[in-house]
């Protein structure tokens, strides 16, 4: 009988030890997860929840946007995650390295050609307050537009946007009625 008292408190305690260390391995395991999903999400991907109207309707206020950080093919036509002013912006590429831009009263004009915009919110047209056209722009230099043209701040406010300023293309979204 006292035998079997002992092998049963033996038992607890090895049933008490087993738990301990599958606890502490599920905690492992947790803290790697985290780890590594901080870092993806730290040098690999980004989030960004849209805070302005300027990209309407393609992107609206409130919507999320996920970018990719590692992309190195940049061309005119992506949309970008990008910092300009100490401002988190999302902005279509309109032309790059040894593009000339110039905008009249015409519209929007790359390398002397107009260009068609069917999706596009109002006409492309200068800021009496801004840059000065036309522009050709030199290696690591993005020209970037809002697609809702009319008051938007983008590179004819600010001009040119450098490479380093852009923080990754955009890859996802997420409609602000679907959070």
């Amino acid at each position: 009988m006292i035998e079997n008292l002992k092998n049963k408190s033996v038992e607890k305690k090895d049933k008490h030890a087993t738990l301990r260390k599958e606890g502490l391995h599920l905690l492992a395991k947790i803290a790697i997860v985290g780890v590594v999903g901080f870092m993806i999400f730290t040098f690999i991907f980004g989030g960004y929840k849209v805070k302005d109207y300027m990209m309407d309707p393609y992107i609206s206020y409130g919507d999320f946007v996920l970018y990719y950080r590692m992309e190195n093919d940049l061309r005119a036509g992506d949309v970008v995650a990008l910092q300009k002013d100490d401002e988190k912006q999302v902005r279509r590429i309109i032309a790059g390295a040894g593009d000339t831009v110039d905008i009249t009263e015409e519209g929007l004009h790359i390398n002397g050609a107009l260009q068609f915009e069917p999706n596009i919110t109002h006409q492309t047209l200068p800021y009496e307050k801004g840059i000065r056209f036309p522009i050709t722009l030199k290696e690591d230099e993005w020209f970037v537009l809002a697609d809702n043209r009319q008051d938007a701040l983008d590179s004819r406010v600010y001009g040119i946007v450098r490479t380093n300023e852009i923080d990754g293309k955009v890859i996802t979204l997420v409609r602000r009625n679907m959070i």
